[in-house]
């Protein structure tokens, strides 16, 4: 039986590996970034995603505990000062589902993250960080992807 299946996972490995690039989650989804200035020393961070096809991308607040959230990580500036935590933006859909099993909540074809920030002196900065996230559909979900992101701000 061992033989037989050494014999095969040669045959198998190039469809998994194919299959597997066919899944990529960045082919469904694209991200954009922008800064406002919303006074003196404070800035709005817009952080876009525009999703493609059938798959849609988890809240924030996924609404069930297994589901796969959106987590945005900010790292360490001591020129920033985050203010609260990033708004979701767009039509949130509320739906229950089986394969959770409860209630999640998720946006299709777009979604704006909108954090405010306040940069303590006049200089220029760099406010960065990472969205972590998973795209489904009906069918399957994605591997868990993420996207860094660098924006000027301050000066």
């Amino acid at each position: 039986m061992q033989k037989k299946i050494c014999l095969l996972l040669p045959l198998l490995l190039p469809v998994y590996t194919f299959s597997f690039s066919q899944t990529v989650p960045g082919k469904y989804v694209t991200w954009s970034f922008q800064s406002k200035k919303i006074s003196a020393n404070t800035w709005e961070i817009a952080m876009t995603a525009n999703i493609n096809g059938n798959y849609h991308l988890y809240s924030q607040k996924a609404g069930v505990e297994a589901a796969p959230a959106t987590v945005i990580s900010i790292s360490p500036n001591p020129l920033i000062v985050v203010d609260g935590n990033a708004k979701e933006k767009d039509e949130l859909i509320k739906k229950y589902e089986s394969a959770w099993p409860g209630t999640v909540h998720y946006y299709e074809k777009s979604v704006e993250f909108l954090q405010v920030i306040k940069v303590k002196a006049k200089a220029k900065t760099t406010f960065r960080g990472n969205i972590e996230y998973v795209l489904c559909n009906d069918a399957r979900c994605l591997p868990t992807a993420s996207v860094p992101f660098s924006i000027e701000v301050g000066g």
